[in-house]
């Protein structure tokens, strides 16, 4: 039974109520509907709690995809109670995780405005991301930092906007990933744009953002690393130079 993605209509959303549908082998459950995102794209799954009636609770170590994306896999961490199917939870993101995440992520979406290579792969993080770019070329990252900050001071608004998959194969240039496929197979694909009338990005994308680029605070550029002839890997890390150096 396929899972209702609430976090795809609403990033804010960090609690709703869940009903267990199945309960795996190895322990993950399946609920009927999560605001729990699930590992994809390069963003790490969501952790959390659920809150069954009697007040206990189970921890979330891990949300990841089922054989297909639109099954959804929450996995306990160990030692937790196994909930009943047809149970009714209450689930509970850890929400400071998960804004951090989202502010990466649209940082890892605005580091590649200012830097219009190809993506040939990205992994965000809690506290560092990094994004690589089939590029030759020497950058200087303290213009890179600038030119992020410049992004993020200047507020932009950051909104979804649905297109088909048939859509999406017909227009293949707005996909900049070399590796990384768009999330499509759902018969929609959500692009994430930045700008008023996407203005300054539109991408697709099936992970978490922020509302508006001035929630992504303070960015830099920590380093660029060589990784071959024609690729460099970018470290975005939170605050300012000096904060990390």
């Amino acid at each position: 039974m396929p899972t209702t993605a609430l976090y795809r209509d609403d990033f804010y959303l960090a609690t709703a109520e869940g009903v267990v549908t199945r309960i795996h082998q190895d322990g993950a459950i399946e609920l009927d509907q999560t605001c729990f995102y699930a590992t994809s794209g390069g963003q790490p799954g969501d952790t959390g709690l659920f809150e069954r009636q009697d007040g206990s609770k189970i921890a979330i170590a891990l949300t990841r995809h089922g054989e297909t994306k639109d099954v959804i896999l929450h996995q306990p961490a160990e030692d937790q109670a196994a909930p009943s199917v047809g149970e009714k939870l209450v689930l509970h993101v850890d929400w400071p995780r998960r804004y951090k995440l989202m502010r990466m992520h649209t940082a890892c979406h605005l580091l590649s405005v200012v830097c219009p290579y190809p993506i040939t792969g990205a992994a965000v993080g809690e506290d560092e991301s990094r994004v690589d770019f089939d590029m030759g070329e020497t950058i200087d990252k303290d213009r890179v930092t600038a030119d992020l900050m410049k992004l993020v001071g200047e507020n932009h608004p950051i909104f979804l906007q649905w297109i088909t998959d048939e859509e999406l194969s017909a227009n293949p240039s707005i996909v900049k990933s070399k590796n990384v496929r768009p999330p499509v197979g759902m018969g929609r694909v959500s692009l994430v744009c930045i700008g008023e009338n996407s203005s300054v990005d539109s991408q697709p994308c099936g992970g978490t953002h922020v509302s508006e680029t001035q929630e992504v605070g303070a960015i830099h550029i920590a380093k660029i690393e060589k990784k071959g002839k024609e690729n460099r890997r970018f470290r975005i890390r939170f605050g300012t130079p000096e904060a990390s150096a």
